[in-house]
């Protein structure tokens, strides 16, 4: 299929900047698969599509405070946002450097607190390998004490308007967030308050967390023109003996798997066997969903509205077909929903 398929027209006014006050008052788009039916709630009303069987999968993944503000030794702006550590050995990562003039090899960024990072090697187009020193706690209270949120491009253009900044620092983050180490939010888990998830409970679904790191892949689209050549970028997850067993009991039970996202699916997907068994855990994986993809795991996807020809809209069409997808995102459009990382939410069952 070519990545021309995936496209759409999103206009700057369909893109939320801020987040709503309440995280679950957001809109929820129901699309039912086999009925071809297309219609709205809150998104605190999911819990009305959830049974006792069913169970609701999260990604427990940490954002990192990853954007880092420094100057060159000539005084000029530099905005670095680190993508991986490249050795758990020593503060050596993979960024993304951002500045009005050309950098090179060699080149020293100054921090606050007199923190230095020299610029080791470039890896390709956009991204280098930086070195940290100067740290005089560890390399993680630098990050609290210095790092920004990694938000993406489209949220930085509202930048000279101060009120976001904090509201930042709480809101792109899932309120379950536990293990550090993504350098982007798992968007669809936004939505979730601990009251939601307190009436989920009640409804008697089980709750099941894995984690996936969201890489530095998410801020770099598909660039072929025939999807089946991409690869992604690859991601670190871990899944628990115990998540595993709750999640293989619901199957049993003929209960659902409620998957919280494209991470948490392509997670669940790279662990699960043939037979819809899930395997408990560790590794990368680089699985790229796309349609053909046979689902193995997850019964029903919460997710958001996505950027045009990304891989996370490929998974979704993957799952509720290319033609269904494109008819709900043009109704979304058509009816102002807000979109990507704070906008609105979608739930397909």
């Amino acid at each position: 299929m070519n990545i021309k398929e995936f496209d759409y027209n999103l206009v700057q006014d369909s893109i939320a900047p801020y987040p709503l006050l309440n995280r679950d008052t957001s809109r929820l788009m129901i699309l039912e698969k086999k009925k071809r039916h297309i219609y709205t709630k809150k998104f605190f009303e999911i819990t009305g599509f959830l049974e006792k069987k069913d169970v609701l999968v999260l990604n427990d993944t940490k954002v990192i405070p990853a954007r880092l503000y420094g100057k060159k030794e000539t005084g000029g702006l530099v905005e670095v946002l680190l993508l991986k550590q490249v050795s758990n050995e020593s503060p050596i990562w993979e960024c993304l450097i951002r500045t009005s003039k050309k950098t090179k090899e060699g080149s020293r960024i100054i921090f606050p607190d007199s923190v230095e990072g020299n610029l080791l090697e470039k890896i390709d187009l956009k991204r280098w390998k930086i070195e940290f020193s100067g740290i005089k706690s560890g390399f993680d209270e630098f990050l609290e004490q210095t790092g920004n949120p990694p938000l993406p491009p489209y949220i930085l253009k509202r930048r000279g308007d101060n009120r976001g900044e904090e509201i930042d620092k709480e809101r792109y983050q899932t309120i379950y967030a536990s293990t550090k180490g993504a350098v982007a939010a798992p968007t669809a888990g936004l939505h979730f308050t601990r009251e939601l998830l307190s009436e989920i409970k009640k409804v008697g679904t089980g709750l099941a967390r894995i984690t996936l790191h969201v890489g530095g892949g998410t801020f770099f689209p598909p660039r072929v023109e025939e999807i089946s050549h991409h690869r992604m970028e690859s991601e670190y997850y871990q899944i628990n003996t115990e998540d595993a067993q709750i999640i293989n009991d619901a199957k049993k039970e003929g209960g659902r798997v409620f998957s919280v996202g494209t991470t948490t699916t392509r997670a669940l997907e790279t662990s699960a066997d043939s037979d819809g068994t899930l395997r408990q855990g560790n590794g990368f994986t680089n699985l790229f969903i796309h349609p053909g993809y046979k689902f193995k795991i997850i019964d029903c996807l919460i997710t958001n509205f996505h950027q045009p020809k990304s891989t996370p809209l490929i998974l979704v069409c993957a799952f509720a077909g290319l033609d269904f997808v494109k008819k709900s995102y043009q109704q979304a459009i058509d009816n102002n929903y807000r979109f990507l990382s704070y906008g609105d939410g979608m739930l397909i069952i």
